[in-house]
């Protein structure tokens, strides 16, 4: 029985046929009949999917997901953290134990530590991960968390503390290097998309059991309520420790290491179904052979110039910077003080925890929506509009908790209360939707393949910066002006839409060469909003391309 025409997107200069009818045997995919002289990268890519299909029951599948698995794992322990603190900071033997207030100066520098920790670490994060592979990377620096958990456990003073904050932060910094630029690697191309936004909901994986434990061990009359909840922290990273030398290091790595076979062999097992002839195979393997140089900065520790020295990195680069400055600076810092939040609007001491659970699974399961729409989604359309919310519902909730101030020790209106709980929580939502899978997907597409470990550095270090500005400050501000201090995010992500408009590059659905050429033209913004129609006619075994 025939199968349906089907269609997909993609960027394309190649002008409409007057007649469809006229096909020609492509060489390169002897088995797919392409529309006259196709030479387009995303064509091409199109075709070879045609006959490139993969088992995902395949055993070199579930390998794939074991790599996907573990570079969850390490984004675990960065969610695990920010849950973890927001619950620990409202525990009254932690306040016994350091008194550090729950807002405040004292409080601002606990937290914010850890991220002077993730600048210091993004700075060697990059050369460890081109130097030792990817999976050296993450195993370096899951150490580093085990070694920050050991110190902030033990703790007996601030100052302790405070030093296992930073240690704990200088391993998160490497592992959340290694663990998106390893997946993305060693992904499938036709799975890329889902297995690296995938990894960044890591975020929920860690929050969520943080969440859970605390809210258990909140009930203990001792050190203990909060000291299991800093234990636990170690086991995402000892499952890494445990199993990463058993999984293949990135095919692109061994590449650029010299190791071709050994690169050609990842690629023939795991994405073409053992078959080095097979359509993808062959599409990624011109790919490396053309796209990645042999001596490129990787070579060199020292050398991030690649980052910035022509107008396609620069583009590249901007983006990077972009995601990293507003996937922090959204209004999702306050999120490390949702207890207070929630206090500030009436809720009792157990129902805080309650509500930060509660929050965790429902920003989570956003999060996870987005992750299954990831390979279809449009990367612009989803910040603009995604940010626009943001800015919405924070709006409603400064409107509801300057409301519920005003009443002071009046009567209240316990709606406005819920009002102000549930904006709350949409705006979290909507991030976590928006930003949460993007936050790694985004900048992995932009990069090339020689910068790119340099580039997820620099991205990190960007984090660092804009999350140490968001913790030491917003305690500060939340103590001090308190609801007014949200007007300041709202005004803000007003700003990122309006940029995200006029320079978000649309990076969904493209090849590695279409972005190349993307990213050189003379304005990238307007050549990938260009798209062409690729239509595939399964019973002729041909692929059409239109210029839409």
């Amino acid at each position: 029985m025939a199968q349906p025409v089907r269609q997909g997107t993609i960027s394309s200069e190649i002008e409409e046929k007057a007649s469809m009818g006229h096909a020609e045997k492509n060489v390169a995919l002897p088995n797919v009949y392409i529309d006259q002289k196709v030479t387009d990268a995303g064509a091409a890519f199109a075709a070879a999917k045609v006959n490139g299909v993969l088992n995902p029951w395949s055993r070199a599948s579930f390998t794939i997901y074991a790599c996907a698995t573990l570079a969850f794992c390490c984004s675990m322990a960065s969610g695990y953290d920010g849950s973890l603190m927001t619950a620990i900071n409202a525990m009254e033997y932690y306040q016994k134990q350091f008194e550090s207030g729950r807002l405040g100066s004292k409080t601002g520098i606990i937290f914010s530590i850890y991220t002077v920790g993730q600048m210091t670490g993004s700075l060697f994060a990059g050369p460890i991960c081109d130097r030792f592979g990817r999976r050296g990377g993450m195993f370096a620096g899951c150490w580093g968390i085990i070694a920050g958990v050991a110190v902030i456990t033990s703790a007996s003073t601030r100052a302790q503390f405070i030093a296992g904050r930073f240690l704990l932060g200088v391993g998160i910094a490497i592992a959340i290097v290694g663990a998106p630029t390893y997946i993305l690697e060693c992904s499938p191309p036709q799975w890329r998309g889902r297995l690296t936004s995938f990894y960044n909901t890591g975020w929920f994986g860690g929050s969520i059991p943080a969440a859970g434990i605390t809210l258990a061990t909140s009930g203990l009359k001792s050190n203990w309520s909060w000291r299991i909840p800093l234990v636990v922290q170690a086991v995402p990273a000892s499952i890494v420790i445990l199993f990463i030398w058993f999984l293949p290091e990135s095919p692109r790595w061994l590449y650029l290491n010299n190791r071709r076979d050994a690169a050609y062999d990842f690629l023939a097992k795991y994405h073409g179904n053992g078959d080095r002839n097979n359509p993808i195979v062959q599409l990624e393997v011109q790919e490396f052979e053309e796209g990645i140089e042999l001596n490129g900065s990787d070579k060199r520790w020292w050398d991030y110039s690649a980052l910035f020295k022509t107008k396609n990195a620069r583009w590249r680069s901007f983006m990077v910077f972009l995601m990293a400055l507003f996937g922090q600076m959204s209004g999702n810092g306050l999120g490390y003080f949702n207890v207070d939040i929630y206090k500030s609007l009436g809720y009792d001491d157990y129902t805080q925890f309650i509500l930060n659970l509660v929050n965790a699974f429902v920003q989570a399961i956003s999060a996870w929506i987005a992750v299954a729409l990831s390979d279809r989604m449009p990367r612009r359309r989803v910040l603009i509009f995604g940010t626009a919310g943001c800015c919405a519902m924070l709006a409603c909730n400064a409107a509801f908790s300057g409301k519920w101030a005003s009443y002071g020790n009046g009567p209240k209106n316990l709606n406005i209360g819920r009002l102000g709980a549930a904006s709350f929580f949409l705006f979290q939502s909507v991030y976590a939707f928006t930003y949460t899978p993007l936050q790694s997907l985004y900048p992995a597409e932009c990069l090339e393949n020689t910068v790119r470990a340099k580039g997820v550095a620099m991205k990190i270090f960007v984090v660092s910066c804009t999350s140490f500005i968001n913790l030491l400050c917003t305690p500060i501000a939340l103590q001090n002006i308190q609801w007014r201090f949200i007007l300041v995010f709202v005004g803000w992500d007003a700003f990122e839409t309006v940029t995200w408009y006029f320079f978000a590059i649309e990076t969904q659905g493209r090849t590695l060469e279409e972005l190349d050429v993307i990213f050189s033209a003379p304005n990238p913004v307007k050549a990938s909003k260009q798209r062409s129609r690729v239509i595939v006619d399964h019973e002729h075994g041909t692929v059409h391309v239109v210029k839409e």
